[in-house]
């Protein structure tokens, strides 16, 4: 929470101009504006915090160092109402026994990569097979311990008014196969305009494939308050990756038009996620990545939703080529939330920002390859409002 006591700031600004001398820090390090509190132990025996920003408008987003998670975010319905729109857990034991990465920082490489295997300059690298869709072993999201499952450390900070918070995380060379030592930061800042801006930046010392993304489970009606396939999506992709029954693109860039993948204007997702559709059969659903029509790497809007009874809008621009629509297929009540409300099955829906699944074996794709000396350097923003 912002603090506007006099004494309080005049030593915080002391103490954040004595910082950015020290370590040339670029943001404001007002540690003490951000609430913060103690969310458990893991099983490894590490503490794990909540910090909770906010912003001008009431607007709260709370966020764990387990899994750098998002568990809390509020959003405003028509008539000004904030309610909490994602799911999670009370408790650092839900976390740690769920298997579908709520609200979750994704890597080292997000989605899937077929056969758990790639190379570079010659080398082949094994990763583990930690996903088997239509009984084909494939590596997910990292892998048996992702950056889903480990505790970041966190610093909270303030630039411009608008209250952050900074995650790091150093993935060693060889951490669940991948090659380099990856050194990794995320800011999570939650602006005045109700948005969610997530940034990533890595750099390595050998070559690696990265691709970072977020897997918050979004309810517009709020958390744990029925199903999502009401909602009215508009994607701005007129292309997609068809999978085969592993869930492994294909290498096609296949137009939408005249599909159940074409939300290029609006609609619902029970108008067609029902239609007999080779493709929606392998997902169980939607779980395919689009090709988002803009490609050159500046930021741009790439989906809108629309949840008709409340009137909350969610907007998700990004830098990224691709974005994962999950229509929470796998959801199947067995979760109880923070509310104490079941999680059930297409309850909540992600929108993953992203470049497209096992890129590393697919030399048409963009590329996610990140060299010594190049820096990854992505922004995804998720915004809200209502009508």
């Amino acid at each position: 929470m912002r603090s506007n006591g006099p004494s309080l700031k005049t030593s915080l600004q002391l103490l954040a101009l004595s910082g950015a001398m020290l370590v040339g820090a670029s943001c404001t390090a007002e540690s003490d504006t951000v609430e913060s509190s103690a969310f458990g132990t893991s099983k490894s025996g590490e503490p794990v915090t909540l910090y909770t920003l906010d912003n001008a408008n009431g607007m709260e987003v709370d966020i764990i160092t387990y899994g750098g998670r998002v568990t809390r975010l509020t959003a405003p319905d028509r008539d000004g109402n904030y309610a909490d729109v994602v799911q999670g857990f009370s408790d650092i034991a839900g976390y740690e026994a769920d298997s579908s990465f709520q609200g979750a920082l994704i890597g080292r490489y997000g989605n899937r990569i077929a056969h758990g295997q790639f190379v570079i300059d010659g080398e082949t690298y094994d990763l583990a097979k930690n996903d088997m869709p239509g009984d084909i072993p494939c590596h997910l999201h990292g892998g048996t311990i992702g950056y889903d499952k480990v505790v970041w450390t966190a610093e909270p900070v303030v630039k411009d008014g608008i209250e952050g918070l900074k995650l790091t995380y150093l993935s060693e060379d060889g951490e669940e196969g991948y090659p380099g030592t990856l050194d990794i930061t995320v800011h999570y800042w939650l602006q005045d305009d109700d948005s969610l801006k997530i940034t990533y930046h890595a750099t390595t010392d050998k070559k690696t494939y990265v691709n970072l993304t977020n897997h918050a489970y979004f309810n517009l009606k709020g958390e744990g308050e029925g199903t999502i396939v009401d909602h009215e999506f508009t994607l701005n992709a007129s292309k997609f990756t068809p999978v085969d029954k592993g869930l492994i693109p294909t290498g096609e860039l296949r137009p939408v038009k005249g599909t159940p993948f074409d939300f290029t204007t609006a609609h619902t997702l029970s108008a067609r996620i029902g239609d007999e559709n080779e493709q929606l059969s392998f997902g169980g659903g939607y779980d395919h990545n689009w090709v988002l029509d803009n490609q050159d790497g500046s930021m741009a809007l790439a989906a809108t939703v629309y949840e008709p009874t409340t009137g909350r809008v969610m907007e998700v621009m990004t830098e990224e080529p691709g974005i994962q629509l999950y229509s929470g297929n796998f959801l199947d009540g067995t979760m109880t939330g923070q509310s104490g409300k079941s999680y059930e099955y297409r309850g909540a829906f992600c929108l993953e920002t992203q470049h497209y699944p096992d890129s590393p074996n697919q030399p048409n794709f963009p590329s996610t390859l990140l060299a010594p000396g190049d820096v990854y350097d992505t922004t995804t923003i998720y915004k809200f409002s209502s009508k």
